[in-house]
């Protein structure tokens, strides 16, 4: 069950409204590095969480604390396109490429929205679920959550750089400073959790005696054509040489070498009705074999 308060988690204040800056808004709230993809992607973690109570609840706090960051941002687009034409007529006597596609402005906020905010990202396009990362694994989910506060900690940053506004600035600046917590939150999970040793590798339940040893912390390189150094970038790497970040094994730099041969596949089902000339193949007469065999 969840409840609403009618008050702002923070103020949101807008002195100069701006239909373009509208627009740009529009990627924090339904693009790819947006409030809805954490939105559902804690809410959805947590929905499934299995073990300790307390992961199930932190993800379920954060994730609604991100409800109210979408409503502070929808509230943010409406401000800013409250100045905005109400009829395409009204650009279009001004200029004949319908004000430079109306300063910037999305249409459809007008033809759509009646002058509020969209599940779509800057360029129009709608959320989309698939972005949403909840695997069942915590320390996967961990990483993936860092990855999405990171993202749209840069997405926040580059906006609060692209706007004068006082008022945005100033919103856009605690919406930061909750993705620096978030980013700092999900790493502490990871080190409660055992740290790089203790997560790695991911899922740490799978015996490393099943894995192929031979490649399990070796960097394979299609580059390098002289092993004992020949100039090139990764010899010495910290990614080629010496401990694993798990601790459980030693980097090495190896050259990519054909493992497998070449792949054989079958004839062509005649159901499928390829060309003749792939039926027959280089032994000929591969239909009637097909269908002695059918």
């Amino acid at each position: 069950m969840f409840y609403h308060d009618n008050k702002l988690q923070y103020k949101v204040r807008v002195e100069k409204p701006s239909p373009a800056f509208a627009n740009m808004l529009q990627q924090a709230i339904g693009g790819i590095e947006g409030e809805i993809r954490v939105c559902l992607q804690y809410l959805f973690q947590a929905w499934g969480s299995r073990g300790p109570k307390k992961y199930r609840d932190m993800l379920l706090e954060t994730g609604t604390e991100e409800i109210s960051h979408i409503e502070m941002l929808a509230t943010a687009v409406a401000l800013n396109l409250e100045g905005a034409p109400v009829s395409l007529q009204e650009e279009m006597a001004k200029d004949k490429v319908i004000g430079a596609v109306m300063g910037g402005m999305n249409p459809r906020h007008v033809l759509s929205s009646g002058l509020a905010a969209m599940a779509v990202d800057a360029n129009g396009v709608p959320f989309n679920g698939s972005w949403v990362v909840g695997s069942g694994n915590l320390a996967a989910d961990m990483y993936a959550n860092v990855m999405a506060e990171s993202t749209g900690r840069v997405l926040a940053t580059r906006l609060w750089e692209a706007t004068d506004d006082p008022g945005m600035k100033d919103m856009l600046a605690f919406l930061i400073a909750r993705d620096t917590m978030h980013q700092n939150q999900w790493l502490a999970v990871l080190e409660e959790l055992g740290g790089l040793q203790g997560v790695h590798p991911i899922p740490n339940t799978f015996p490393q005696t099943e894995e192929n040893k031979e490649f399990n912390y070796a960097f394979v390189s299609t580059k390098i054509t002289d092993m004992d150094g020949d100039g090139d970038s990764m010899m010495g790497a910290r990614w080629t040489s010496g401990p694993s970040m798990d601790g459980k094994g030693e980097f090495k730099l190896v050259r990519a070498m054909p493992q497998g041969g070449e792949p054989m596949l079958g004839p062509p089902d005649p159901r499928g009705h390829a060309q003749k000339e792939q039926m027959m193949g280089e032994a000929g007469g591969m239909m009637d074999k097909i269908k002695d065999a059918l």
